[in-house]
């Protein structure tokens, strides 16, 4: 939901992105363009249980540096909005929103630790692998 969000106004995304003042001038257009995209992706990914592990680990590292970068800008006093969901939903970066992605990150660990399988379409790969499996002696 939050990349549909974003990608409504990425001009706008872009500016949220560069205010944090943490990526060089030239890395903010790439991230800020990009990264709605990725964040779909392991959305989808995620829900149809694709690829759980690899993409439970992305999200895990994006929410880190989300909070990372949240906690540098509330550290520092600045005053900006976070950007976790595009126009759809304005928060200024604080407590409140750090600790929300903290809690949106539980998941992607717990995935990641331990993904479930049971409606994955990972799981029916994992059924047609052991099908072609050597039987131990």
């Amino acid at each position: 939901m939050a990349g549909f969000a974003k990608l409504a106004d990425l001009n706008a995304f872009r500016v949220e992105v560069g205010a944090y003042d943490l990526l060089p001038a030239g890395l903010v257009d790439p991230v800020a363009y990009a990264l709605p995209f990725v964040e779909i992706i392991l959305g989808i990914y995620l829900a149809i249980g694709l690829f759980i592990r690899p993409a439970a680990a992305l999200g895990t590292a994006l929410m880190v540096i989300f909070i990372a970068a949240q906690a540098q800008a509330w550290a520092r006093g600045l005053s900006l909005d976070c950007g976790c969901f595009g126009g759809l939903a304005k928060e200024t970066v604080g407590l409140g929103s750090i600790l929300r992605d903290v809690a949106f990150g539980l998941p992607n660990l717990i995935l990641l630790i331990r993904p479930a399988r049971q409606l994955s379409v990972d799981k029916r790969f994992l059924h047609q692998t052991d099908r072609f499996a050597v039987p131990e002696a």
